[in-house]
């Protein structure tokens, strides 16, 4: 009897660790279970392993494990699984479990004008909720790489003096001024980024130039990253919209709808719509940019506590991925203080892992000895996925500990007064950082504050195994 063949896509919204961490349990529980698998992984270097058409029609089944789009459509008539990545970090062996079983829904394709003649697919068994997350954050990842490229580049440019881009002072740097200047330029693409790539999630190619459009008037109007999702939103389904009312062309018009009609009216129609919305947007973001400031600094405590919160809860998920975003969002507007304790709530839980193992390393087996160690690396350059398969293992205790100390991080940073101008890199980035050593102080306080009460759980964990093997 020849092996059950399954391929799988994996892809998170930064690309950096969900991806890949997802694509090994999926590889090491194939194994485990006697399944041949492939899995093609959407990073953000790009597509890597790619499925070929010859072995998705070969498989048994298809996992997609992913919060972005990874060309579902590829997969219409073959039985799927559509989770969450998280889900297969954490439940790799019950997907293919659900695939061997022949328990996977068919899926199932749903006739939808693209810039091609084929059929798209849409998943039957997803929730609204679902595809719009996915949306968004196909937005969210390809707009990432421009807000940390540009976003690094500016902070860079503050080594030379706060106003050496300024003509005008006496601090005045040319070479300054021009990293400002690049770095400017990128952090300006990343509204108009957002919003096409979040219109060509849900209408792909045509979408793109759109969504594009929608966002930059979006951005030129002030409406901010809201007016970009706003933006993106409206310029996919107003494609979806237009596929519908030019269905009854012949097909010998194809061509023209893809490079004539879909970005005329699609432009004319989106710039209508985002002329009248852009102002109340606007009025909308300035609000949120000015509650988020005043809650600064009128009560820093609940803002760390909420901020801490948000980040450990998931780590790289929706929840953190909001807190972070809105830090993004800050920054291009001059606020670098939000984004500081962002950072710190995001680089605490790999480093909570990376004491607790090192302090109290009787208490785990030799692999969470060898990931804890190397979550001292992923959590000082911000990949707070470091931390994930600790929590999974008992997320009820270990997410509540690791929410803990990311507010305590958090709540000092917002106490300290710290500013960060970089939107990543973690360490990488303190000689740019306002207070750098207060900010060390914040982050190893709530690191080693998680550490010991994850430290004493386990201990107290291992005690309750001894009793139970003593008893027996």
């Amino acid at each position: 009897m020849s092996k059950i063949k399954i391929v799988a896509a994996t892809g998170c919204p930064t690309g950096i660790a969900h991806t890949f961490m997802a694509a090994e349990a999926l590889e090491q529980a194939a194994k485990k279970l006697g399944v041949e698998i492939k899995v093609e992984t959407h990073g953000q270097v790009g597509i890597e392993n790619t499925l070929t058409k010859e072995e998705i029609r070969q498989a048994d089944g298809v996992i997609i494990a992913a919060d972005k789009d990874v060309q579902a459509e590829r997969f219409v008539g073959k039985p799927v699984i559509d989770v969450p990545v998280a889900h297969a970090i954490k439940d790799a062996e019950k997907l293919i479990q659900t695939i061997i079983d022949g328990k996977a829904t068919v899926y199932k394709a749903k006739k939808q004008e693209s810039d091609t003649t084929e059929n798209t697919a849409s998943t039957s068994g997803s929730s609204i909720g679902r595809q719009v997350y996915k949306h968004l954050m196909n937005g969210v990842s390809h707009m990432l790489p421009f807000v940390v490229g540009g976003g690094v580049l500016i902070a860079v440019s503050f080594l030379f003096g706060i106003y050496s881009a300024d003509p005008n002072h006496e601090s005045y740097n040319a070479f300054a001024a021009m990293l400002k200047n690049i770095g400017g330029i990128g952090f300006g693409l990343m509204v108009p980024i957002l919003a096409a790539y979040i219109a060509e999630s849900i209408a792909k190619r045509p979408g793109l130039v759109v969504g594009f459009i929608g966002g930059m008037i979006a951005y030129t109007g002030g409406a901010g990253f809201l007016g970009g999702i706003v933006a993106g939103f409206i310029g996919g389904y107003i494609i979806l919209l237009l596929g519908k009312l030019l269905s009854g062309l012949p097909k010998s018009l194809e061509g023209l709808k893809a490079i004539f009609l879909y970005p005329v009216l699609g432009i004319f129609l989106v710039g209508t719509l985002m002329t009248f919305l852009v102002n109340p947007m606007t009025t909308i973001n300035e609000a949120m940019m000015d509650f988020l400031s005043g809650f600064q600094d009128a009560n820093p405590i609940l803002l760390g506590l909420i901020v801490g919160s948000m980040s450990a809860f998931d780590m790289g998920g929706p929840v953190n991925k909001a807190a972070y975003v809105t830090g993004t969002a800050l920054l291009s507007e001059g606020n670098f203080y939000f984004m500081a304790g962002v950072s710190a709530a995001c680089i605490t839980p790999p480093l909570v892992t990376a004491f607790a193992v090192l302090f109290f390393k009787k208490y785990f087996n030799q692999s969470e000895r060898n990931a804890g160690l190397v979550n001292f690396i992923l959590g000082s350059t911000h990949i707070t996925e470091g931390a994930i398969p600790f929590a999974a293992k008992n997320p009820i205790v270990v997410i509540p500990i690791l929410m803990i100390a990311s507010s305590i991080s958090a709540i000092l940073t917002y106490l300290f007064g710290v500013q960060v101008p970089a939107p990543h890199g973690g360490f990488l980035v303190l000689p740019v950082v306002t207070g750098a050593v207060q900010w060390l102080i914040a982050i190893l306080s709530g690191s080693l504050a998680g550490a010991f009460l994850y430290g004493l759980y386990k201990k107290r964990e291992a005690q309750k195994e001894r009793s139970a093997e003593i008893a027996a």
